[in-house]
């Protein structure tokens, strides 16, 4: 017990003279001159595109997101409501996930976690938001396989 408290003691004491290491995140110093910006290039509709390659296109664009969260989340919707989608909620579906160059924003306005800009706040919008409430408590770990696109249609 004694020990203990003396060893508490001397790193108590000692702490302030050891140098701290770490990484915190806001190195005062940080011109910011080594950032690379890569433009990303304008979301462009695409209104020659057959509707089932349209789909198949969403799909795996639901599904090879830039984070985890949006890959399980716009994949599990995908699978849920792309093939009964017309071809305005589809173009409308396909600006959401393609326009914003910020994944976070698109989970931040399916979650309601921030405001959704008035361009994105549409009835697919409304149809991820519901989605991402999960009210039936599923649980949704990892993506959906894809042995259900060689399902016949329900």
């Amino acid at each position: 017990m004694a020990a203990a408290r003396l060893c508490s003691l001397r790193r108590h004491l000692l702490w302030p003279l050891i140098p701290q290491r770490g990484y915190r995140g806001d190195s005062p110093t940080d011109s910011g001159k080594d950032v690379l910006e890569i433009p990303l290039p304008p979301w462009q509709e695409r209104p020659d595109e057959p509707l089932e390659t349209k789909r198949a296109r969403l799909l795996y664009e639901s599904r090879k997101r830039g984070m985890l969260e949006n890959c399980i989340l716009l994949s599990l919707f995908a699978k849920e409501n792309l093939a009964r989608m017309n071809k305005e909620q589809l173009n409308r579906y396909d600006r959401l996930i393609n326009e914003p160059s910020n994944d976070w924003d698109i989970y931040y306005w399916a979650t309601e976690a921030k405001p959704t800009p008035a361009e994105f706040d549409t009835d697919v919008m409304a149809m991820l938001r519901e989605f991402a409430k999960n009210r039936n408590r599923e649980q949704r770990l990892r993506q959906p396989d894809l042995e259900y696109l060689f399902e016949p249609p329900r």
